[in-house]
């Protein structure tokens, strides 16, 4: 059996419209700024947009769904790991707060996909999770779990 880009993009196509039939049925709030309904509605319009670009993007060679789907036991296990981690770090989240989650997960994926270098990943995933818990907190408001962090 063949699958082409424009039998994907269709169903991809046929998702979006109803992801965004449902995105803009959510409720807005007068006060708000920045409302709920934002980033569902952005998502939804991405997806559209890339389910466009897909339908006139030219078909592979190769693309039977057996050849799709091959996958050696290595590839396996590192997904199974990286699933793993994301379900720890889920459960985790809230009782030791979003700064040293975030951090601990940053730093165990890219060890998990290959990456040796310790340092930069450490430096990226400080970086990264205390701006985003800076910007949250801070800029926007929005609290995220602190756990047993005392800020």
């Amino acid at each position: 059996m063949r699958i082409t880009n424009r039998a994907v993009s269709v169903i991809i196509l046929a998702v979006a419209a109803i992801y965004l039939a449902f995105s803009f049925n959510l409720d807005s709030y007068p006060y708000a700024v920045i409302d709920a309904d934002v980033l569902p509605k952005s998502l939804g319009i991405l997806l559209l947009i890339l389910g466009v670009f897909l339908f006139f993007e030219k078909d592979q060679k190769d693309t039977t769904v057996k050849k799709l789907f091959q996958l050696k036991k290595k590839d396996v296990k590192v997904m199974m790991l990286c699933v793993a981690s994301l379900l720890i770090y889920i459960s985790i989240l809230e009782f030791i707060g979003f700064l040293l989650s975030t951090v601990m997960l940053l730093i165990v994926l890219p060890a998990v996909l290959g990456y040796r270098n310790w340092t930069t990943a450490a430096l990226v995933s400080l970086i990264f999770s205390g701006t985003i818990y800076f910007s949250f907190n801070y800029v926007l408001n929005i609290m995220l779990p602190q756990g047993v962090m005392p800020f």
